[in-house]
């Protein structure tokens, strides 16, 4: 009774479908078996070279060439280019291993139903019970190869940069081709001195700023939603409404006006102070007022966010907890101490661990605010304020160092995934995720 279940193994090990078409499932077994033709026809074209694409990088850059009597320009290999039809042609063959290991899991389970005496689905049997049963599985095929090409794959292109010779302006492709060189890109970030100084120096500010403005617009949001749900503050909705403005406004628009407001020269900010005497203060040109500057207009647009998210946390808290509290004679900063803060971080660490997170990449802040400026001498294409985030920014369009800054992009994938991973499982929320109901 076995032979059935090794034949229809063996047959769609050699081709898919015909495991199918041996079981008497004729439509799917050749709908399987157009596929994977159509599979084989593509690989013949593209997998070699895909292969050959993924070692090399190419091996003849532009170069000049008599054609019919005439010197030309011939076009050559365009590393990146290679680079990229090779990780496609790879990925679909994943999924071609993928779709020929179930039909060769399909295969093997109908014919076990045979052995069994079990009646095995027809065309439309399998297409109802696909509907009922496993639909949603289906349905998620689709933004699955989305994710894999659109997302994955460009992570994955970002991580292979890393490891060439992908800069300006002695590895550009077309004129030249890009190689792989291992390590080095790191090495030269991390060791050599014209760079490792500016990657160091942007990592602390990076880290400090992330710390800063994360602890700042957390426990200020924290403090305005105190101060609005203490009993006896009128028009609170009137108050919500006023704090909640800058968030609203779009970031390009206030982070742009604020730009102008801390004009050193004509901004009216200064203007004011000098008009009671005060002088003026190098807001956006000098390196410490400017990363001053950048974390009170931070305050000012993450407020309101972290107020709102507080604000209904509030409101969750037990009215009992507080008369427990009273009754034993707490006095409001214990009961702050021991019931508010404590519930408050509870259900929001998680959220003030992706707050940090996401000021280590809070582009927008910098680059909108002060362009990374003001200018630093002793940097490699980073100004004094710039974050890893910007500097790669610069480093790509500006610069062309596209290896560097795919590595720079590594580092901070991994700062990020890190902490991240690190601290929410070590967060009460985590632990004890079944505590609150």
């Amino acid at each position: 009774m076995r032979r059935q279940r090794a034949t229809a193994t063996i047959l769609s090990t050699i081709f898919m479908g015909l495991g199918q078409i041996y079981n008497r499932q004729f439509i799917k077994g050749i709908i399987l078996f157009l596929i994977e033709s159509a599979c084989l026809y593509y690989f013949i074209g593209n997998l070699g070279r895909a292969l050959w694409g993924i070692v090399t990088l190419g091996d003849t850059p532009n170069h000049l060439a008599k054609v019919n009597g005439i010197t030309k320009m011939v076009a050559g290999d365009h590393s990146i280019y290679i680079l990229i039809q090779s990780l496609i042609t790879l990925f679909v063959l994943i999924l071609f291993l993928i779709a020929w290991y179930m039909n060769i899991r399909d295969a093997f389970h109908t014919a076990k139903k045979r052995e069994a005496g079990i009646a095995v689905n027809h065309f439309k049997q399998t297409l109802r019970y696909i509907k009922d049963y496993k639909f949603a599985e289906t349905f998620l095929i689709l933004p699955a190869v989305g994710i894999l090409f659109f997302t994955i794959m460009p992570i994955i292109f970002m991580i292979l940069i890393a490891f060439t010779n992908y800069s300006a302006p002695s590895h550009v492709p077309p004129a030249k081709l890009v190689d792989w060189v291992g390590f080095e890109t790191f090495r030269n970030l991390l060791a050599l001195k014209t760079w490792s100084h500016t990657f160091y120096g942007v990592l602390t500010w990076t880290i400090i700023w992330a710390i800063l403005s994360t602890v700042t617009t957390y426990f200020g949001g924290l403090l305005v939603a105190l101060l609005i749900s203490q009993q006896g503050i009128k028009f609170k909705g009137f108050w919500r409404a006023i704090l909640i403005i800058p968030y609203a406004v779009p970031q390009l628009i206030s982070l742009l006006l604020m730009r102008n407001l801390f004009n050193g020269q004509f901004g009216p900010i200064n203007q004011y102070l000098r008009y009671f005497g005060l002088g003026g203060l190098p807001w956006l040109t000098d390196p410490f007022w400017a990363k001053v500057t950048v974390i009170i207009v931070n305050m000012w647009v993450g407020i309101p966010v972290s107020m709102l998210l507080i604000m209904g946390v509030l409101t969750t808290i037990p009215r009992d907890m507080y008369e427990a509290a009273e009754v034993d004679g707490a006095s409001n900063f214990q009961k702050f101490r021991i019931v508010t803060l404590p519930m408050v971080l509870f259900t929001t660490a998680p959220t003030l661990i992706t707050q940090f997170a996401g000021n280590i990449n809070n582009f927008n802040a910098i680059f909108l605010l002060t362009g990374g400026n003001p200018v630093n001498g002793n940097y490699q294409y980073a100004g004094s304020t710039d974050l890893l985030v910007t500097w790669l920014y610069k480093l790509t369009l500006d610069q062309n160092k596209n290896n560097m800054a795919a590595a720079v992009g590594i580092i901070i994938f991994i700062i990020i995934a890190s902490f991240s991973i690190y601290n929410y499982r070590r967060t009460n929320s985590f632990k004890q995720e079944d505590m609150i109901q």
